[in-house]
């Protein structure tokens, strides 16, 4: 009996060690943010969003980042200052669920502010949310079709 409870409490902690990842781990889990996650690491910003946050990412996928040409996508991934100016103006403070989200300005980490919209769908500048409240232990992510550019 004895150690079937044990058994039991290891699997308890297993499993909720399992659930419990920051916004890097459960995007790269996700398995269709390669290219976010090269540039993340190219731009430094793994530890700050493996941090405590909360954040909440504006995620662009694979696909999204294979509509810009490939020279141009490679020297950003060169420019670091730049990278992470793009980057950054993708995270807001906070943890904002989909249900939370209205139309208008917020601020970004990078300083400017993204345009958000609900009119057609829910839109973060010219970018459409394909899918929604991917949680994080620090954060949430919105998947978004599109890279989007600080003005």
């Amino acid at each position: 009996m004895k150690n079937i409870l044990i058994a039991s409490i290891c699997a308890f902690a297993v499993t909720l060690s399992a659930q419990a990842k920051d916004i890097v781990d459960t995007a790269v889990a996700a398995g269709s943010f390669k290219t976010l996650a090269t540039a993340l690491g190219a731009a430094g910003l793994v530890d700050t969003l493996k941090g405590k946050g909360p954040f909440t990412v504006f995620a662009p996928t694979d696909e999204a980042f294979a509509k810009i040409p490939k020279a141009d996508l490679e020297a950003l991934l060169k420019d670091k200052a730049k990278l992470t100016a793009i980057l950054t103006y993708h995270v807001v403070p906070g943890k904002v669920m989909a249900a939370d989200v209205k139309p208008g300005k917020v601020k970004t980490v990078q300083g400017s502010e993204l345009t958000i919209s609900t009119s057609m769908g829910v839109m973060v500048d010219n970018a459409k949310v394909v899918k929604t409240d991917i949680t994080a232990d620090n954060g949430v992510i919105h998947v978004i079709d599109s890279v989007i550019m600080p003005k």
